[in-house]
């Protein structure tokens, strides 16, 4: 099994957007002396519980800081790009960082409505994602019309950060997808990824068909810990349905003080349900139950907590649990 981590920027209550930047680099330096396989990157616009907006510029950040760690953006969103302007900017990035660099594309418009306008796409916009992808690809593989450079090694994989008809997309171009969020709990998943890997065409990318599972994971030394430190995330997301603002990462103690309405916390405990949450034993068992679900070979863990100390710790824990703790020497 292979561990990987998705940091999103979490921004926190008394911290700036800059200090959110700064702990990301921080959490991948980590990830690589841990031995995590991948440390990837969100892009989200004008949200203001997330300071990542720029995948391919916040990878070279990590690139410079890091030096074995594979380094890629999940994901960007293709629907905001010219595909020749994304693999200009994968190219430049792998020829810094040769075989270190992944791109997983998705297809969300934004959070909002003013978002999306400022985005210049329209409710009523095509969708051009298959299209968009395929174009994506020939650039990077060098045979597109025009020759996006640098065109040094070409050695840039891509990833579909896919929901049902994102798996089909995949399946006919042959590539890899990674799976997360609510289509992991759906009864329609095990067929949903049947047909992926029976409609799979194989391509030079990708030889077969591969899954990755994006999952919400926070490990403590018991379950009861282990909620209240999901607990500012998932009290950031239920308040984001009442406010249509998705904020800052709050401290446990803020949170508890303040009113919960019957709604609020149903919602609360549905978010808590959703993830990896709680001590070692439930964590492996939660993990190996998908992984027999989904036959994936790959774990990417997305956890953020207000407390970044419990957040390192379980990352470590994590790894531990997954891969197995370092041997002494």
């Amino acid at each position: 099994m292979r561990l990987s981590l998705l940091d999103r920027s979490r921004t926190r209550a008394g911290y700036s957007d800059a200090d959110a930047v700064g702990h990301t680099v921080e959490r991948a330096v980590a990830a690589e002396r841990l031995g995590y396989h991948r440390f990837w990157v969100a892009e989200h616009h004008a949200v203001p519980g997330i300071a990542s907006a720029s995948p391919p510029v916040l990878l070279g950040a990590l690139g410079a800081r890091t030096s074995t760690i594979r380094i890629g953006s999940g994901g960007v969103m293709v629907p905001h790009h010219q595909p020749l302007v994304v693999a200009e900017q994968f190219l430049l990035l792998d020829a810094l960082y040769p075989d270190r660099v992944d791109l997983g594309v998705g297809r969300t418009l934004g959070f909002t409505a003013p978002v999306r306008a400022a985005l210049r796409h329209g409710s009523d916009a095509p969708d051009t994602f298959p299209a968009d992808i395929a174009e994506l690809r020939d650039h990077l593989d060098g045979t597109a019309a025009v020759t996006a450079r640098p065109a040094a090694a070409r050695t840039v994989p891509v990833f579909v950060l896919a929901t049902g008809r994102g798996l089909a997309v995949a399946a006919g171009l042959g590539l890899p997808v990674v799976i997360g969020g609510p289509v992991l709990s759906s009864p329609s998943l095990p067929d949903a990824l049947a047909a992926y890997r029976t409609e799979f065409r194989p391509s030079s990318r990708a030889p077969e068909p591969s899954v990755t599972v994006a999952l919400d994971v926070l490990v403590a030394d018991t379950d009861a810990e282990a909620r209240e430190l999901a607990l500012p995330e998932a009290w950031a997301m239920a308040r984001s349905r009442q406010t249509g603002e998705f904020g800052p990462l709050e401290p446990v103690e803020t949170i508890r003080a303040q009113p919960w309405t019957g709604q609020l916390r149903d919602r609360v405990e549905a978010h808590l349900a959703q993830g990896a949450v709680g001590s070692p034993a439930t964590v492996r068992a939660h993990v190996e139950r998908l992984a027999e679900v989904t036959g994936t070979q790959e774990i990417m863990a997305f956890s953020s907590t207000y407390d970044r100390d419990a957040q390192a710790a379980s990352d470590v824990a994590l790894r531990d649990l997954v891969l197995g703790a370092p041997r002494a020497r």
